[in-house]
């Protein structure tokens, strides 16, 4: 197999970002809304994330990735999408596999997981279970990329096994607005994969409820990326979230960034909406008393299928909602409902995976 090397340059960028603009577009004409902004991306090195699953030749293994099309795969020794920590980590750590029978046998899949500081976490994952001799080995690997890196932890993962060696997690600093604000990212669990654009798309949000007041509420907030640095314009913010470790991330991003008034509870938005209505009452919510809040904004970021009927009537109860949106066909989808109470004020194309047909979307709507 011959390594697939990209041709890609910045006229063939402009151009699949002009037809996403004009999909996006159509799809919000019907909204009467308002001209979009347009946050581009770096055409290379600009994921955060990625993975490979590996391909075994005798004592030589190296990463591939498979061809959309024809299902074939292709060797990959270097990623253009990602960012040049994991491209330089990429060479470093096969250099040191090969020659380890420990690190190299019935090794399936590496992840990697950074941050713009260039820390790193790299998921070796095997189809065997794993010993102190793996664990051994690893340790010295880490030791050896240590010295390439800020910071480096291995995880090793098998079947009802995982083996961490240093953190399951890197620490981000986001620059938002000329202020810093840290993060804590979870290998396996969900982060904006494009850094740089999830900076813009902070500060899109930020710009949204520069004229508004009161309390804000974020459904689906994962670790905080939204509510943590919208917090310093609200009074008060809480935020829903069903993934436990994104809960417990969440918590530490707070104190990180030295901010206490948000809170995040574990639930999910469909029972949110259940306590807002006083249909049911939880546990989680000990301590928090929902009519003592002023909530005037909600912001919600709501995976491919889109926000439920329930939670969309819920909603509507609110003078301003963000919806940030990873599919515009469920977002066009979800406004005809939602733009019987609000009017469309803002729109936003985020282009968080060039090269794909994938659209993110950011839309401002205000009560009539």
């Amino acid at each position: 197999m011959e390594n697939k090397t990209s041709d890609t340059n910045l006229l063939q960028y402009q151009a699949q970002l002009d037809e996403k603009v004009d999909r996006l577009g159509s799809l919000l004409s019907a909204f009467d809304a308002t001209s979009l902004s347009v946050f581009p991306s770096s055409p290379t090195h600009y994921r955060m994330r990625a993975e490979f699953r590996v391909w075994h030749d005798g004592d030589d293994l190296f990463h591939i990735m498979f061809d959309q099309q024809t299902k074939e795969k292709y060797r990959v020794d270097t990623f253009e999408p990602a960012c040049e920590a994991i491209n330089k980590a990429m060479a470093a750590l096969l250099d040191i596999v090969r020659p380890s029978e420990s690190l190299r046998r019935k090794l399936f899949q590496i992840d990697y997981l950074s941050a713009l500081s260039g820390e790193l976490v790299i998921s070796l994952l095997y189809h065997r279970q794993l010993d102190s001799e793996w664990e051994r080995e690893a340790n010295a690997l880490r030791d050896t990329l240590s010295r390439l890196f800020p910071a480096v932890s291995i995880i090793g993962r098998a079947r009802k096994q995982k083996i961490i060696v240093g953190n399951d997690f890197v620490i981000e600093k986001l620059p938002i607005n000329n202020r810093e604000f840290v993060f804590k990212h979870i290998e396996n669990s969900f982060t904006q994969p494009n850094a740089k654009v999830n900076c813009d798309m902070i500060e899109w949000a930020l710009d949204c409820v520069k004229p508004l007041t009161g309390d804000l509420l974020e459904m689906y907030c994962g670790a905080g990326n939204f509510s943590i640095p919208l917090a310093i314009h609200f009074d008060n913010v809480i935020g829903t979230e069903i993934a436990k470790p994104s809960v417990n991330a969440a918590q530490y991003n707070i104190e990180q960034n030295h901010l206490d008034n948000i809170k995040i509870v574990r639930l999910a938005a469909e029972e949110f909406t259940q306590a807002m209505r006083g249909e049911r009452t939880f546990s989680r919510l000990e301590g928090i008393e929902l009519s003592d809040y002023n909530f005037t904004t909600v912001l919600v970021d709501p995976p491919r299928a889109g926000l439920d009927e329930d939670s969309l009537k819920m909603i509507q109860d609110y003078d301003n909602i963000i919806y940030i949106s990873c599919n515009p066909e469920t977002l066009a989808d979800n406004l005809q409902l939602l733009c019987t109470t609000h009017t469309v004020a803002k729109t936003a194309l985020f282009d968080q995976f060039p090269f794909t047909h994938h659209i993110e979307a950011g839309v401002l709507l205000t009560r009539k």
